[in-house]
């Protein structure tokens, strides 16, 4: 999971981390406000006394300290590094092989990283010009998951969140109509969703950021309370589905973004009959940044980003975008329309061909999921080698027999598809963004890794 890191030879044009007035309000936490003046004492205060290093592993679980030490650690002119899971193991194995790396938050932690440095409380204060750092220089250094593969390193620079994150305020603005949103986020900011949508945002725009990462549905309810409208919500499916399942009453929201995970529409139907607010779905990746959207209640077509544009390959698409250096290849494929919108059709490795018909498991999952009493499951295609490769579900439902299951599937589903293995469960082992490891699922299944 190591990267190259270097640095532009090009002479520095600063660029201010926090835009806007002085006396904006660039965050709320612990019941106050926290101004853009105040912001900029704590991240001059913060950068002159971290240790030194050039690279760090930022694991605050406060939204707004992540986003102080984020830029504290930019202002020293080190680079901040985002573990695909904060899991200790994994946080470990990245500073291992960085050299002069180190991890630093805000919590007392029962197996902390070494070196770990923490966070003073209270954040200090220090006088100075306004904090400004090179925007082309690299500014953070994000893994993808592994979801897929072993894990692989990617360079953001501060102008590419700039761009990025101007496509994408001008895609949802029109859900604050000209006001200030005020922003929660059910997720972490070291994840590439949560850090564009809760961190970069109001970073780089006139959005106001709520400090906490509430979980429980009562929890988001009391952040959302805590923030003025218009409220913006930043969640997964997962916790989308906890909210709608959970009879808990949300104070009147704008809007709600969605990602991390395939969002049903019947979920975004619910959701949006029992809150209000349009919700949106987002498309992006860590390569490529958030590049697409879609109101996934009433369409299933996803729209570029402005200045976004698709080029299908055969094994995969290339994302062309302003922010982006050149082309990206992704693996997912996809179907573009002559107006640019597209439909995702799947990614090569989880295309299923079976006696000669051909599915992808994301489709086969999205069936599975819109059987009623289905909570949450998962299409696995088993490997065994020299043999036709079945498939295999994990189900969490609780009033719900296999055979009611398969009754429901051979209405939507080509008899070569169904699941020849069906596991219940009380719980898929998401990560805390929703995502699914395929080892852990074979493992849930009893087959080899």
């Amino acid at each position: 999971m190591s990267a190259v890191i270097e640095r532009s030879s090009r002479p520095p044009r600063p660029c201010a981390l926090g835009i806007g007035p002085l006396q904006r309000v660039i965050a709320r936490s612990g019941g106050g406000e926290i101004t853009v003046a105040t912001f900029h004492g704590h991240v001059r205060a913060l950068a002159a006394q971290l240790p030194a290093g050039q690279h760090a592993v930022n694991l605050c679980q406060d939204r707004y300290r992540f986003l102080v030490a984020l830029c504290a650690v930019a202002l020293r002119g080190q680079v901040t590094l985002l573990p695909p899971s904060r899991a200790p193991a994994v946080v470990a194995e990245l500073l291992a092989r960085q050299a002069g790396s180190y991890a630093l938050g805000d919590q007392a932690l029962e197996t902390a990283p070494s070196p770990y440095w923490r966070l003073p409380e209270p954040l200090g204060q220090a006088d100075g010009p306004v904090p400004e750092v090179d925007p082309d220089a690299v500014f953070a250094v994000a893994f993808t998951s592994g979801s897929t593969g072993a894990p692989k390193a990617f360079a953001k620079t501060l102008s590419q969140f700039r761009a990025s994150t101007a496509q994408l305020v001008a895609a949802m603005a029109d859900l604050w109509d000209g006001r200030t949103p005020s922003i929660v986020a059910t997720v972490p900011p070291q994840h590439m969703f949560g850090l564009e949508q809760s961190v970069m945002v109001p970073l780089l725009s006139n959005a106001t950021l709520h400090a906490g990462r509430p979980f429980f549905p009562q929890d988001v309810a009391r952040a959302l309370e805590q923030v003025p409208a218009p409220r913006m919500l930043i969640s997964t499916p997962m916790h989308l589905r906890a909210l709608v399942d959970s009879g808990v009453a949300l104070p009147p929201i704008a809007g709600c973004v969605s990602a991390t995970a395939v969002l049903e529409q019947a979920l975004a139907q619910a959701f949006e009959a029992r809150f209000g607010g349009q919700l949106r779905e987002i498309f992006g990746s860590t390569e490529t940044c958030i590049f697409a959207c879609r109101r996934t209640a009433l369409e299933t077509a996803w729209t570029p980003l402005p200045g976004v544009w698709l080029q299908p390959q055969p094994d995969g698409t290339l994302v062309h975008a302003p922010h982006l250096a050149g082309p990206v290849a992704l693996a997912d494929l996809m179907q573009v329309h002559a107006d640019g919108r597209f439909h995702l059709r799947g990614r090569q490795a989880d295309l299923l061909e079976i006696a000669g018909k051909r599915a992808s498991l994301g489709e086969l999952t999205g069936r599975l999921l819109a059987v009623p009493g289905v909570r949450d499951a998962v299409m696995v295609q088993l490997d065994r080698p020299g043999k036709v490769r079945r498939t295999a579900a994990l189900v969490v439902a609780r009033d719900l027999s296999e055979g009611e299951l398969l009754t429901c599937l051979r209405g939507v589903m080509d008899p070569v598809f169904l699941p020849r293995r069906i596991r219940f469960v009380d719980a898929l082992p998401r990560t805390d963004t929703g995502k699914l490891s395929r080892a852990q699922l074979l493992r849930l299944l009893g087959e080899p890794t």
